[in-house]
């Protein structure tokens, strides 16, 4: 199987894991890819939840998640405030959660996501997902990428490898600072 980038890795996983009916969550939607493909996946029956901080994202998304048969929620907030805006009857159900950090591509570059957030946002991942569930988190590799990177790697590291298995993922031959991918897989 062949990956040219994160996001093609990413997108693999999300194939292979979400299913139609499927509760998933793109934490930051950005400019609504993978919001798109986890609507796709989800199909009729399925829920998205959509999450970025800044309206034009929201409204780039609308466009790409035209005619999904998914229940699609595009929400204008922080990727922390996942679990204050997912419904309790989805907690313990999603099955995905996807975090692309950084900044808006095409956007402005000191709009990002943070460190601290980016945090409790994993923490809150890990809390809704279900057993079998996985999340998947892309670190670009800019100022603040750098910081979220190694608080990234960090809380991961530490997670009980009982109930979860995390992984992480370099592309060593592009140029550059590539991004790294983490995967965390919740153990059945």
């Amino acid at each position: 199987m062949m990956y040219e980038n994160a996001v093609t890795y990413v997108h693999r996983i999300l194939r292979d894991v979400v299913r139609p009916g499927s509760v998933v969550v793109d934490a930051t939607m950005g400019n609504g890819w993978d919001t798109a493909l986890m609507a796709v996946l989800a199909g009729e029956g399925g829920t998205v939840y959509g999450f970025d901080i800044q309206p034009v994202a929201l409204e780039v998304t609308k466009t790409r998640i035209s005619g999904a048969a998914a229940d699609v929620n595009l929400i204008l907030a922080g990727h922390e405030e996942m679990s204050t805006h997912i419904p309790p009857e989805h907690h313990g159900k999603v099955q995905a959660v996807t975090f692309n950090l950084g900044y808006l591509p095409g956007g402005h570059k000191d709009i990002t996501t943070q460190a601290e957030t980016t945090r409790r946002a994993i923490e809150q991942a890990r809390a809704i997902l279900a057993p079998g569930g996985v999340i998947t988190i892309v670190c670009y590799r800019h100022a603040e990428g750098e910081r979220e990177l190694e608080v990234v790697r960090g809380l991961l590291a530490s997670l009980p490898q009982h109930t979860l298995t995390c992984t992480e993922t370099t592309f060593l031959n592009q140029a550059g600072n590539p991004p790294v991918v983490f995967v965390v897989v919740a153990r059945s």
